[in-house]
């Protein structure tokens, strides 16, 4: 019986540490075809930028129902999500590495900063998140709303407000999305979580981008 137990904890232990390399490898391979996308996009005007945005979105539906029944496919999704998610942030960049290129590598390293340190506490907890993952979806929701406000309304500091507040959001998604990678066993899950982990760390660094460049 030990030996049964003992074969399939480390079983177990092999798949979580399969599907984590396999997931972060998915996570580097997207933010390296952003980079490209973002170039590839540099020229774009920003309805362009927001047309490919959009056709991104409709890639991350699309694997939610490959990943069901071809791993092939939904890797395949991710790819062309990280691609044209890259090309519809390329105004944006160009926008800021216009004002000041340093901000870009100042949000870049607090990202790299920000999201393993909180990935690395949603993966070593053994609390349940699932609870502050709700709290957050539901804040995410209330941020997208007081976005929209600061369109038409003008609020002292609203933009610096707005982009800590998304930070705090943000700090609890990307626990619970490491949690998702530490407890999950399907080895096919990995595009979806690699997506989940890539929105993640690219909402922070555009959340640190206007911080960075609020004295701009």
């Amino acid at each position: 019986m030990s030996g049964t137990y003992g074969e399939a904890a480390a079983s177990a232990h092999n798949r979580t540490v399969t599907l984590f390399g396999q997931t972060m490898a998915f996570v580097a391979a997207t933010a390296g075809l952003f980079a490209l996308g973002a170039y590839a996009g540099r020229h774009l005007s920003y309805g362009a930028g927001w047309i490919a945005y959009l056709e991104s979105f409709g890639c991350l539906l699309a694997m939610n129902v490959a990943v069901r029944r071809s791993a092939g496919a939904a890797t395949a999704l991710l790819f062309v999500f990280g691609s044209l998610i890259g090309v519809g942030t390329a105004p944006v960049l160009v926008y800021y590495a216009t004002v000041d290129p340093t901000i870009l590598w100042q949000a870049g390293g607090a990202t790299a900063l920000f999201i393993a340190g909180f990935g690395a506490a949603g993966y070593s907890t053994r609390r349940d998140l699932s609870a502050l993952a709700r709290v957050s979806f539901l804040a995410l929701l209330g941020l997208i709303v007081f976005g929209i406000v600061l369109i038409f309304v003008h609020i002292p500091n609203g933009d610096v407000v707005y982009a800590l507040l998304g930070l705090v959001v943000f700090a609890g998604l990307t626990m619970f999305d490491f949690q998702r990678l530490h407890r999950s066993r399907d080895i096919d899950s990995a595009p979806l979580l690699a997506a989940s982990i890539f929105l993640d760390a690219l909402n922070v660094f555009l959340f640190f981008l206007r911080i960075f460049s609020r004295n701009r």
